[in-house]
């Protein structure tokens, strides 16, 4: 060794000898004391348990519309996080908007424009364009996925206030009236709904005059199913929940953000109690101790809606904690949502264990959409034979279903279960937009496939789409007329699923950024797509990848002519 390296091992192993050791100083990132007197005053005396990460980031959103790195500094530290912890769940959602050092600081007004199929085919990549040319300073313009508005395309968010068939002196009126705040529309508040009858149904069942058994033979008769998108039999799941060892918890899902569907807001923002009821007959059948409602926040209006008619419950029952989402689509797949509940990044989780056996915070939880609990009440009512006595082309029950598209009368139609495209659009559309002719359909939102008017005689339901490389799924119904680019519906439909990857695994992640590229194309590769969609489909984890070559290949499949 050289008498120098002899000197610093010496200076290291005995500090006090040789040279004088420097003075040391904390290591890791500092917590500015401003920040963190901010965090001490948004926070109050609220949990500083991790699963309230997402509600702390929206809490430091709204009210400094960014999220700087000494807010999440401090964030972190009063929640005894690590620092980097916070940092990949706030950069995770979309509606968080972090500030690294350095970069400049966020308009304190955001525009948000639709750019998703009904909105793009309603002018909103025009729009988008022009309000980014045409507004003024303090203001910022951003495209977003789909905002659960699509009957009344192209929509636009200014703040968190939704403008429905909007157009640039629409958005401009209300930067200038400073009109920000969600509009409510009318709703059956809890007085009315009383009126009608509401509740005694719940009341009988916890007073013990209608058996849980009743409810569960009832809802395996009537066959309800899971109005999501799995289809998954409600009176089962329920019985493979109760089935399980306590404690046990419940959650809603809330968080509809497939391009095309938007019946859950409508069914919260109009008859809120119905949702409210049937979710705690759902708790109470399964002994939930809590209930948790994941709502997207998208839904602004809905969540002050839910949170005026939820203080107004008579006490009793499981606790009802509402949670907003932040702009993740993934977090609809029921496993995301159960992560992101837990204050982290929406990443699905493997299977098994399943949700019943092991979900949220590791406890058996039942797993409802918002839909499929606000048809209890009715189906317990009226009986199965009630529900079951609706459908056509061999089908029992009712159907939702959200339409967009060039019809003449968008928005939501209850038809009965198994009507075809041609008697939707006829019988409950109003006919096809003036000028426009019926050519294609996505039968169940972006990922649920494209089919040609040809094919207008196959029943809207589960089990009747797959033969065909198409679902149902959450019965968003999007009408194309001859009007319409097909190859690019389906490219915007494929930028939207690269958007909204949250990229755990490769086929997912690559694999919608590859087809993008593809697509992008004058000509397109049909060999090389079409492998990629094998890969897509058969690797991915969740079924965001699996699902979302289904428009590509229908094209290719049943639209030869585009590539004439």
């Amino acid at each position: 060794m050289s008498g120098a390296h002899d000197m610093a091992v010496l200076n290291f192993a005995h500090p006090g000898k040789g040279r004088k050791r420097a003075q040391s100083t904390p290591k890791g990132r500092q917590v500015d004391p401003v920040a963190r007197a901010e965090i001490l005053a948004l926070l109050g005396d609220g949990s500083r348990e991790r699963d309230h990460l997402i509600e702390h980031l929206h809490l430091i959103q709204d009210r400094y519309h960014q999220i700087s790195a000494a807010h999440l500094a401090a964030l972190a530290d009063e929640m005894k996080l690590a620092f980097a912890e916070v940092f990949e769940t706030a950069t995770f959602y979309a509606h968080f908007d972090v500030v690294k050092e350095g970069d400049p600081a966020i308009p304190p007004l955001t525009i948000r424009v639709c750019d998703s199929l009904s909105c793009m085919m309603a002018g909103g990549e025009a729009l988008l364009g022009a309000l980014k040319a045409g507004v003024g300073p303090g203001v910022r313009v951003v495209r977003a996925p789909c905002v659960g508005r699509c009957d009344s395309a192209p929509a636009v968010e200014v703040g968190h206030h939704f403008i429905d068939h909007a157009d640039a002196a629409k958005v401009y009126a209300a930067i200038a009236a400073k009109d920000t705040h969600p509009h409510l529309p009318a709703t059956i508040d809890y007085d009315a709904y009383v009126a009608a009858g509401g509740y005694q149904l719940l009341r009988r069942l916890r007073e013990g005059t209608l058996s849980d058994e009743t409810v569960l033979d009832t809802l395996d008769k009537a066959g309800l199913r899971g109005l999501g998108g799995a289809g998954f039999p409600a009176g089962r799941k329920w019985r493979s929940v109760r089935g399980e060892p306590g404690p046990r918890l419940m959650a809603i899902n809330g968080d509809e953000g497939e391009p095309g569907t938007f019946k859950d807001r409508y069914y919260l923002e109009s008859d809120p109690h119905r949702f409210l009821e049937g979710m705690l007959i759902g708790a109470h059948i399964v002994e939930a101790e809590a209930v948790y409602i994941y709502l997207r926040d998208e839904y602004p209006a809905a969540r002050d809606i839910l949170l005026r008619e939820m203080a107004r419950l008579p006490a009793g029952g499981p606790e009802i904690i509402l949670r907003r989402g932040a702009g993740a689509y993934i977090c609809g797949e029921e496993s995301s949502l159960l992560e992101s509940l837990e204050g982290k990044r929406g990443l699905p989780r493997h299977k098994p264990p399943f949700p019943y056996q092991v979900g949220l915070f590791g406890t058996p939880t039942l797993i409802n959409n918002v839909e499929t609990v606000w048809w209890v009440r009715d189906i317990i009512e009226k009986g199965a034979t009630w529900w079951s006595s609706h459908g056509r082309n061999g089908r029992q029950g009712l159907r939702t279903f959200s339409v967009s598209g060039r019809v003449r009368q968008p928005g939501i139609k209850v038809t009965p279960a198994g009507v075809t495209i041609r008697e939707l659009i006829d019988e409950f559309c109003g006919g096809m937009a003036e000028g426009h002719t019926f050519r294609a359909y996505l039968p169940g939102g972006a990922s649920g496939g494209i089919l040609p008017a040809a094919m207008d005689d196959i029943p809207l339901d589960f089990g009747t789409l797959e033969k065909y490389g198409c679902f149902i799924g959450s019965a968003a119904v999007v009408v194309l007329s001859h009007k319409d680019d097909l190859k690019a519906a389906a490219l915007n439909l494929m930028r939207f699923f690269e958007d909204e990857s949250c990229g755990q695994c490769t086929p997912c992640r690559s694999g919608t950024e590859k087809a993008v590229k593809l697509m992008e194309r004058d000509v397109w590769d049909k060999a090389l797509l079409g492998e990629l969609a094998d890969v897509m489909r058969d690797a991915s984890i969740c079924g965001l990848g699996q699902a979302a070559p289904n428009p590509l290949v229908c094209v290719m499949k049943y639209f030869p002519e585009e590539f004439a």
